[in-house]
């Protein structure tokens, strides 16, 4: 823990120290809509989460960089009657740890069309209660990919607000459709 807040201590520093290196610089909050499906089978829910990105400007209009998040999610599936009757099985999408490239097309003055596409890794819960009420649980971390569109429109300098779509498919047959809102700010 020690060796992160080091880190991130530098990282503040060169920030603060050098501003105009950190011109592509971005963190936002963001949340919405969220759909996990298994074997077809979807629950929906609220994700909610944090992003830090980088986009370096090329040319007059394009934009290229990196974008990070961590989310956290409220989806909770159970079905009952699965192999017995009376038993119930449970997936819990737990979070959700992202790295993209993003590539974005400057609209006006101050709208980006973006794609991105990247690596996914959640952790999902599952868990079985048989009809005489034993319960098994197990965790899982499953690797994947996302794929992502969305429009970031600033206000001002530093702020900005932003509508996204993401696309997430994992191993296991677990997949996960996102629509977010997020604000935050340039540095």
């Amino acid at each position: 823990m020690k060796k992160y807040l080091v880190v991130l201590a530098a990282t503040t520093a060169v920030m603060i120290a050098s501003p105009a290196c950190a011109e592509g610089i971005r963190a936002e909050i963001h949340g919405g809509w969220d759909n996990v499906s298994a074997d077809d089978q979807g629950e929906s829910g609220i994700v909610y989460g944090i992003g830090l990105g980088y986009d370096l400007p090329v040319g007059e209009r394009a934009t290229i960089g990196l974008d990070l998040s961590a989310d956290l999610s409220s989806v909770d599936e159970c079905e009952t009657d699965v192999v017995l009757a009376n038993d119930r099985a449970c997936l819990d999408a737990g979070r959700d740890l992202a790295a993209a490239l993003r590539v974005g097309y400057k609209v006006g003055d101050q709208g980006t069309l973006y794609a991105l596409a990247g690596y996914t890794n959640a952790r999902f819960k599952f868990a079985y209660t048989t009809p005489g009420g034993v319960t098994t649980s197990d965790g899982a971390n499953l690797d994947g990919f996302r794929l992502g569109a969305g429009y970031q429109h600033g206000f001002g300098e530093k702020l900005y607000g932003k509508v996204e779509y993401r696309y997430s498919n994992y191993e296991a047959d677990v997949t996960r459709h996102q629509v977010l809102l997020g604000v935050g700010v340039k540095f």
